[in-house]
């Protein structure tokens, strides 16, 4: 038997979810967590006893990428199946790269989510297929960037990454020891190597492709 953990804010969810896998003959569910108070800790709390933890990624007060990092590093055997409306590649790649083993979105049929479930049981990755989409095409988009990237010099990348941290020109200038028109020739060359015609695609292309990052 699959022993699960239902992990959701909306407790009509849950009521789904539970039947869903009631019906089944693998899969039984030992408990259910709803509400945004010590959930972290509840979570914890009760991983020991499971196999698979299914868990809605987005509720109020509760960071789902903290929680994932915690159960793989504390209970590495616990799979994690994460449940969310979101098919955001930002979203998923953070969550997987945490520790989840699959992602699944709410509005799939109930065969296709007792189907993750099995997977994920089993030691494999499921993502849904149009999350898997998305996510190819984010991968995509961020390669292509990155190859544009390696035409720009020390100088250029150095720039581009001050515009991304929201610097203007002539705090660019004064941070760099180079003038005004300087700042603005290495602009003109950045726009046209990257293929992009303002300061907001530059800084766009400049969190895509990794050379800032929000933190």
């Amino acid at each position: 038997m699959i022993r699960l953990l239902l992990v959701d804010d909306h407790p009509i969810v849950l009521e789904g979810l539970r039947s869903i896998f009631e019906s089944s003959d693998d899969c039984q569910v030992i408990g259910e967590l709803t509400g945004s108070v010590d959930l972290h800790t509840r979570i914890l709390v009760r991983a020991a006893e499971l196999d698979l933890v299914l868990l809605d990624a987005r509720m109020p007060d509760f960071d789902p990428i903290a929680t994932v990092r915690a159960l793989a590093a504390t209970h590495p055997p616990l799979k994690i199946l994460i449940l969310s409306s979101y098919d955001s590649p930002e979203y998923v790649h953070g969550l997987i790269n945490a520790g989840a083993q699959g992602y699944i979105l709410k509005d799939e049929p109930r065969e296709i989510l007792l189907s993750a479930v099995r997977i994920v049981a089993a030691g494999d990755m499921y993502i849904s297929p149009r999350v898997a989409r998305v996510y190819v095409q984010r991968q995509r988009r961020y390669n292509e960037a990155r190859d544009r990237l390696i035409e720009l010099t020390d100088r250029e990348r150095e720039v581009l990454r001050l515009v991304g941290a929201g610097y203007d020109n002539e705090q660019i200038g004064n941070e760099l020891t180079i003038s005004y028109d300087t700042v603005k020739n290495h602009l003109r060359n950045i726009y046209a190597k990257l293929g992009v015609t303002n300061r907001y695609q530059a800084i766009v292309f400049a969190f895509r492709s990794g050379l800032i990052s929000l933190e």
